[in-house]
């Protein structure tokens, strides 16, 4: 389908409620709810509709669908829309996602609401323009554009650090990115187009590869975050509202992932089997290491964080096996973490919004107060540690099974990853729900209400789901991941003798 369609409306929808919110006169709380209903009632009409482009998806096919195509700033810049396997999963949990972390802010926020509501909006539609962008400058463009309302999210509705958290945010990606677009720009002068799907089939020099994938690695390590530039990422988690914790958590850390999927592996393929080793390397050492620090944090919100960064570990170290098993894998492990790292962060901010700390030693023995808060906080828990029969199960077991065989060691590793997180996840629920209700302070605290569970109870029945039944994640990139392949297993020769020949010239 050619011209405007259901992508373009993806993004224009929640366009149309800040356009709404926008007109709304007065700050009374009678506007205020208005505001809130109309961005809620924006997201809910966007999942919808991205249901409607599920349906209209076809599994079978590597090719991109759903495309729409409009001449945009001559030169071979146009703008272009389509989705394939690696971006269609990635659109429903946006959609998915947004309506509950605006449900979740529904009374939390207090200060500047239409403007709260606006930046959600505002950010929804550039997550979707980023997974269907079809143009390198659009995609740029929609990549660059996300980074805005999160920086006023964090930045304005924040903790006490909020300035200084959003500012870091802001600088790291932005510096990553950089590098970014004048590697885009050294691909158009050779290709003459920013066209995804031309670039996808242009060979570029190998030389020219490895300067270009340090270049986009440069912004979507960043991103995702990896080790070392991930130190923004626990900051801005502890200092963001509930509903960006959650967006942060669930759609932002995607980011990086994607853009590796999209771009570093199939455009570079010569060079991404020449840095899997450096991937390797920086993923164990993420995947260890961020463990071990979550273990010593005291609020739980950063400990969340840093387990974010192992998980991420997982996902970069799938990738880049350059196997079916491991891509997949670190799609299906992305989805779930999604789910899971964001229903956490709803389940802190449960009690935060009660107690109004995040300080794991203000709490204790809520198991006798808060009986459903316990068990929806156990079952998220253990769907982070992965265990069998929930989705985070499935995407770590792919991405260890390919890491195994690949390198036995870098799977050796990440396994000790997995006890770590099972020690720092069992120990932050432990001090929390478990032991004595010792402090008054918690005598008098509330279980879930009904709004609370309607938020929480999606997300333990897609969490079960996908843990029993991974099938419609794994069928919808199937077809993508084996047209990557193709490239990829092309390129191994050629990078093996680049790698033979640079051993050889060593000293």
């Amino acid at each position: 389908m050619f011209g405007f369609g259901i992508l373009s409306g993806l993004i224009a929808i929640p366009l149309l409620g800040v356009l709404f919110i926008l007109v709304l006169q007065g700050d009374d709380e009678a506007t205020l709810d208005n505001a809130r209903w109309a961005a809620l009632i924006a997201s809910v009409v966007t999942f919808v509709l991205s249901l409607v482009a599920w349906g209209r998806f076809d599994v079978g096919t590597a090719d991109f669908q759903l495309l729409e195509s409009r001449a945009w700033l001559g030169g071979g810049l146009g703008y272009k829309l389509g989705v394939d396997g690696a971006s269609m999963p990635f659109i429903l949990l946006t959609t998915f996602l947004m309506p509950f972390c605006l449900a979740s802010a529904w009374r939390a926020i207090h200060t500047r609401v239409k403007e709260f509501l606006i930046c959600f909006l505002v950010l929804e539609a550039a997550l979707i323009g980023i997974f269907s962008a079809l143009d390198v400058v659009l995609f740029y463009l929609f990549f660059e554009g996300s980074l805005i309302p999160m920086f006023l999210i964090i930045g304005i509705w924040g903790g006490q650090r909020r300035i200084y958290a959003s500012m870091k945010f802001f600088l790291y990606t932005l510096l990553g990115s950089l590098l970014m677009l004048l590697a885009i720009m050294k691909m158009y002068g050779v290709a003459g187009t920013t066209d995804i799907p031309t670039l996808l089939h242009t060979r570029f020099p190998v030389s020219m590869q490895y300067w270009l994938w340090l270049a986009f690695f440069a912004s979507f390590a960043v991103k995702m975050p990896m080790w070392p530039v991930h130190t923004w990422l626990p900051d801005a988690h502890v200092e963001a509202p509930t509903a960006g914790s959650v967006v942060l958590a669930g759609i932002l850390l995607k980011l990086g992932g994607y853009g590796f999927i999209r771009f570093s592996l199939p455009m570079f393929p010569e060079a991404s089997h020449y840095f899997a080793p450096l991937v390797f390397a920086l993923s164990v050492i993420a995947i260890v290491y961020t463990s071990l620090v979550a273990l010593v944090q005291t609020d739980m919100k950063k400990l969340i964080a840093y387990s974010s960064v192992a998980h991420m570990g997982f996902v970069t170290m799938g990738l880049f096996t350059l196997t079916v098993q491991g891509i997949q894998g670190a799609i299906f492990l992305m989805i779930s973490h999604g789910l899971v790292s964001g229903a956490l962060f709803l389940c802190v901010g449960v009690v935060y919004d009660r107690m109004h700390t995040r300080e794991i030693a203000a709490y204790g023995g809520l198991v006798e107060r808060m009986p459903k808060y316990a068990a929806v906080m156990l079952f998220f828990t253990m769907a982070n540690i992965g265990l069998p029969g929930t989705s985070g199960f499935v995407g770590e077991f792919l991405t260890m099974l390919a890491a195994f065989q690949v390198n036995t060691w870098v799977a050796l590793l990440a396994t000790l990853g997995t006890i770590l997180s099972a020690a720092y996840a069992l120990y932050l629920y432990r001090r929390v729900v478990f032991g004595m209700l010792e402090k008054a302070s918690l005598r008098s605290i509330l279980d879930l209400n009904a709004r609370e569970i309607a938020i929480l109870a999606p997300l333990v029945i897609l969490t079960l789901y996908y843990g029993v039944h991974p099938q419609p994640i794994l069928d919808a990139s199937q077809a993508t991941v084996d047209g990557m392949m193709k490239t990829l297993t092309a390129a191994a020769p050629h990078a093996a003798t680049l790698k033979a020949a640079s051993a050889a010239v060593a000293p």
